[in-house]
């Protein structure tokens, strides 16, 4: 009998094939203590373990660029001190053996970033979770699973998909993959964007729903897989797949084209990304530049404050990477959810509206003026921007600015170099910048919309509360007004308004934001060549008549139903 299941949507496309059933092998961590004499023995396991796994990391033969930059990413948290000092100070001072003492920090680790709000973060516990698995087999002696002899035209089912899995996927018969647990960014998601198979993940039980060896569909669009699809079902589908090849290879071409629209509105379309890895897939995606870089994770992987140089090098990199392209880069926007293990923050019963971004930086002044010299300094190679979270009033950021004029000045005086012509901007997450955005257009040279805390603070919804996320909507009138009104603010000055939220890579509202008259498009790498190729066949000015008429809707749920409609109405012509 047919039966349909949904997930969230992890990466686009259809796939028809025959299911695969991946079960993990599982360990059972031994618990004992051990004695004083153990302690040095027990170290060198977990450290052979690790050194083991780090050689595996180096043997890049034949991965593509995601796999390499996954493998890249371990290797820093693996050669992170704090990760093995952890493990290591357990084994020492409370005589646990090395996998209990593995297990214990990486539940901890895993804990700790599964706790953030930033989804892009918050998916990194994924990366702790695999890296686990694999030292606790190495301590145990266990060959793990693979799924390198997989049958051709397999749709692989599992509780959980580890990268180190998806990396040894073959990927010339895995046609797609549903899991039990996940997120749209972790990196098993971006596995699966970069391989260009149809992926959905937080299924809950989807694992528990089959057997291996059923013809099912997966729906990546639509977010479903449907078991034992019926014969006129497939044939449906398979005319799906014919369109969707189609479209891929078109969309091959259009990722490296200038996103103009039909009557001549030129757009943006940038990336967000967290570090040097995440720049390059943009680069290899098309991006026009780059909308939204979080310099958090240089704080967050690092055991102290990272120096002025050491940031500097960064920087730099990016920006010589992208040349004339644009680098936004946001200042530090930590505290609320996202801690260091090296600073104490203030117990806070409401940490997202307490001591974090702006507020910390203007508090620790010390620590700020440390990020803008490293900042104005690479700005001299190349575009680089300057943004500020989280502001609620004019003297945030006049502060800012005297900070960066009193730089400027220190700078002049010494000879450094950097740009004199360097902008900076804010983003808009705040119903507070959103009324006096009128008023900071006159100091700012650019607005940047974060729709991820926008629309919840806007809602006085908590995205992450399951009890009331079906209230969590972009699509809520009074978002897209808040959105509109930026964007009007901005126009009106002579200045330009981008958006760096997770709504930027919603291609169901490309339309709709092009619409409201946004300037620049800050997504995921995997949206890019989407977005560009929505926009070049879209006008300017017909998008703005149904945007408008939009903000005189009620309901969010009747705004996305006229949304789809008119995408679907629209692309029904090409």
């Amino acid at each position: 009998m047919t039966t349909e299941y949904k997930g969230i949507k992890a990466s686009n496309g259809i796939a028809i094939g025959t299911i695969y059933l991946f079960n993990r092998v599982e360990v059972v961590v031994d618990d004992s203590k051990i004695d004083e004499s153990m302690v040095d023995d027990e170290k060198k396991r977990v450290k052979a373990a690790i050194d083991d796994y780090i050689n595996e990391l180096n043997d890049t033969n034949g991965a593509n660029e995601a796999q390499i930059n996954i493998a890249n990413a371990h290797k820093e948290l693996l050669q992170d001190p704090y990760f093995s000092d952890t493990i290591d100070a357990k084994i020492a001072k409370e005589f646990k053996n090395s996998e209990l003492a593995l297990n214990e920090t990486i539940n901890e680790m895993v804990e700790i970033m599964s706790q953030i709000d930033d989804e892009y973060l918050k998916e990194r516990a994924s990366d702790y979770k695999d890296i686990g698995y694999q030292l606790m087999y190495k301590l145990k002696g266990i060959k793990p699973k693979d799924l390198s002899l997989i049958e051709k035209g397999s749709i692989v089912i599992s509780k959980e998909l580890t990268p180190s899995d998806t990396s040894n996927m073959n990927k010339e018969n895995v046609i797609g993959f549903a899991t039990d647990l996940g997120g749209k960014t972790s990196h098993t998601s971006i596995i699966a964007q970069t391989l260009d198979i149809p992926a959905l993940v937080g299924m809950q039980d989807i694992s528990s729903k089959v057997k291996g060896g059923e013809k099912a569909i997966i729906d990546g669009d639509e977010g479903i897989i449907i078991l034992d699809p019926s014969d006129d079902l497939i044939a449906e589908y398979e005319i799906k797949v014919k369109e969707q090849k189609e479209k891929r290879e078109r969309l091959q071409e259009v990722k490296d084209k200038e996103a103009i629209t039909s009557d001549g509105k030129k757009v943006e379309v940038s990336a967000n990304i967290g570090n040097i890895e995440d720049l390059k897939i943009a680069i290899n995606n098309g991006c026009d530049g780059v909308g939204l870089f979080r310099t958090e994770l240089l704080y967050m992987e690092s055991d102290h404050f990272p120096t002025e140089e050491e940031q500097f090098e960064v920087y730099k990199e990016a920006t010589q990477m992208l040349g004339e392209k644009p680098l936004i880069i946001r200042t530090l926007d930590i505290g609320g959810d996202k801690g260091l293990d090296y600073f104490n923050f203030p117990v806070e019963d409401n940490p997202f509206l307490g001591y974090r971004a702006i507020r910390l930086c203007l508090d620790r002044e010390d620590i700020f003026i440390t990020q803008l010299k490293a900042l104005m300094r690479a700005s001299a190679f190349g575009n680089l921007k300057i943004m500020i979270p989280m502001i609620i009033n004019i003297t945030e950021f006049k502060r800012t600015l005297e900070l960066i004029d009193e730089i400027k000045k220190e700078f002049d005086e010494n000879g450094v170099d950097y740009n004199k012509d360097l902008e900076v901007g804010i983003m808009i997450e705040t119903p507070a910048s959103v009324f006096m955005a009128d008023k900071f257009i006159k100091y700012v040279d650019f607005f940047s919309i974060g729709t991820n805390d926008l629309s919840q603070y806007t809602l006085a919804v908590d995205r992450g509360n399951e009890n009331i996320s079906e209230l969590y909507s972009n699509y809520n009138p009074a978002v897209l007004r808040a959105i509109k009104r930026v964007i009007d603010e901005s126009h009106k000055a002579g200045k330009w308004t981008g958006m760096c939220g997770q709504f930027a890579s919603d291609t169901q509202a490309t339309k709709l934001l092009l619409g409201l008259g946004l300037d620049e498009f800050s997504a995921s790498s995997a949206k890019i060549a989407e977005v560009k190729d929505t926009i070049i066949k879209s006008s300017q000015k017909e998008e703005e008549e149904f945007a408008n008429a939009l903000l005189d809707i009620e309901s969010p749920e009747e705004v996305e139903e006229k949304v789809k409609k008119h995408n679907w109405s629209n692309a029904s012509l090409y």
